[in-house]
């Protein structure tokens, strides 16, 4: 037996504690943690699916809730992976769906959305499609945002620990991208080669304090961007030569600057180191230049269907213009624009309108024009449309569209408004002011976007009738959602 193989038997982990509990799980909560009770108290436990009985090791004890994670499982789910495809997973618990058969994950999504429009009464019978799963469960993730530390003088780079600023070193992350994983390995060896001071949360002091990747699965190309502490082009520059030579893949090296104490990732300044300042990908039926701060969806297919089905949906017609409300680098509003007299992209990110006036070029549409500042505001003034509105689409951050937007929206009248959505407690807050308002929920079309975790996207298809008229076809339908999952 190796010395390593010793050390694993030999660890005291899995020895029954005085505050191990033995539980029965209710159901999960939105965070896909198992949900159970004890001595009044609601605990949380980690990788525990509904129905399961398990030993579980508290991790705290607050004064109503008890955080803990699974160390034995006694009675097992029918639905439940016996080895996982991770070996990180009860370390990082970034997963929390990765014991999960797919199958399983997909009806508990599709579950979380039925729940979730059941709070608002003008929203029963909306027509819900079978959750589209995706084709790649793992490997999809096109980006990636990874901490870097420094243990016992060893370099991590990884995650951070659920609930904690302790980073979990991964090695080989089996939802990212190979590439990715590629470049996190190569990063990790120069570090601890050349010594490089990592960010210390709690001193707050070192250089190096996130790596952020991004990677075209079409053109099997990176972008890499260092996060660091302060300016610090010798050292910085140093790792991204190092970083090509050993990952030929990787076009574009960029530095961030972020001096802040806080948890936010991002400073403002970025500098390019190496390379070239953009990488191109191809996503549906369009290429996209990205920057290092773009957001663009991490699984590309998923993505690709989320693009065409809107473009479906909209179904804009010659002479009619279209509205793309948070339209980041413009993914949704060129693919629009084939069919759109013109299309009207407004985004808060400066960086995003510049790429997504580069994307439009790119693809040859002359077309579409992109606006930066704040939606509410630019709504409130004249917007600058030719054309009848035919089509308004709104792809939001989580925490969804303000009133004053919506309202807005409904003002316009537009033939079709297509929701795209991250959040369905936003999603559902935000189709029932909408009815309000004059619109009726045609259907809404669950998308997973993030296999192995809780999240999912949806996709909804509004038409605006007038207020009275909603309110009466919204209370008359009253006909049940589909149910089930669709890949």
């Amino acid at each position: 037996m190796t010395a390593e193989r010793r050390r694993i038997k030999s660890k005291p982990a899995l020895k029954p504690r005085s505050e191990d509990l033995t539980l029965t799980i209710e159901r999960i909560d939105d965070d896909g943690q198992g949900l159970s009770t004890h001595e009044g108290k609601r605990v949380v436990v980690f990788d525990a699916l509904p129905g399961e009985q398990v030993v579980a090791r508290v991790a705290h004890t607050g004064r109503h809730r008890i955080i803990a994670s699974t160390l034995r499982v006694l009675q097992s789910s029918r639905d439940r992976i016996v080895k996982t495809s991770c070996p990180h997973y009860r370390a990082c618990q970034s997963c929390a769906l990765l014991s999960w058969k797919y199958e399983a994950q997909l009806i508990c999504k599709f579950k979380r959305v039925v729940d979730t429009l059941a709070v608002y009464p003008n929203l029963s019978g909306t027509d819900l499609n079978r959750v589209w799963g995706a084709p790649e469960t793992l490997g999809y993730r096109a980006s990636a945002k990874l901490v870097v530390a420094r243990k016992r003088g060893k370099a991590q780079v990884g995650m951070y620990r659920r609930g904690s600023h302790d980073v979990v070193d991964i090695a080989d992350c089996p939802l990212h991208h190979p590439l990715i994983n590629r470049v996190a390995a190569a990063v990790r060896e120069e570090l601890d080669r050349r010594n490089i001071s990592a960010y210390d949360v709690n001193h707050r002091r070192g250089l190096l304090r996130y790596v952020l990747i991004r990677v075209s699965p079409t053109y099997d190309k990176a972008m890499v961007t260092f996060v660091t502490s302060e300016r610090n082009f010798t050292e910085v520059t140093h790792l991204a030569k190092w970083l090509q030579r050993k990952v030929p893949e990787v076009i574009s090296v960029h530095q961030n600057v972020n001096s802040s104490s806080g948890n936010v990732i991002i400073g403002r300044e970025t500098l390019k180191v190496l390379g070239t300042p953009d990488l191109i990908d191809l996503v549906g039926d369009v290429r996209l230049r990205l920057g290092p701060t773009s957001f663009l969806q991490v699984h590309h297919v998923q993505a690709a269907r989320i693009y065409r089905l809107v473009r479906d949906w909209c179904d804009v017609q010659a002479g009619e213009s279209a509205l793309d409300l948070y339209c980041g680098v413009g993914g949704i509003s060129l693919h629009l624009a084939s069919t759109a007299h013109q299309v009207l992209g407004i985004e808060t990110i400066t960086e995003a309108v510049r790429h997504a006036q580069a994307n439009a070029k790119m693809n040859g549409f002359n077309n579409c024009k992109f606006v930066a500042g704040d939606v509410e505001t630019i709504l409130a003034e004249d917007v600058p449309l030719t054309g009848k509105l035919g089509a308004v689409v709104v792809n939001p951050p989580r925490s969804g569209c303000a009133p004053q937007v919506l309202t807005a929206i409904a003002e316009m009248r537009p033939r079709t408004l297509v929701y795209v959505s991250c959040h369905p407690d936003s999603l559902a807050r935000d189709l029932s002011l909408l009815v309000e308002q004059g619109f009726r929920v045609e259907q809404i079309q669950p998308v997973d976007m993030f296999p192995q975790t809780p999240h999912i996207e949806n996709v909804a298809r509004m038409t605006f009738v007038g207020a009275s008229q909603s309110a009466k076809l919204n209370t008359a339908r009253g006909k049940a959602g589909k149910g089930g999952t669709e890949e």
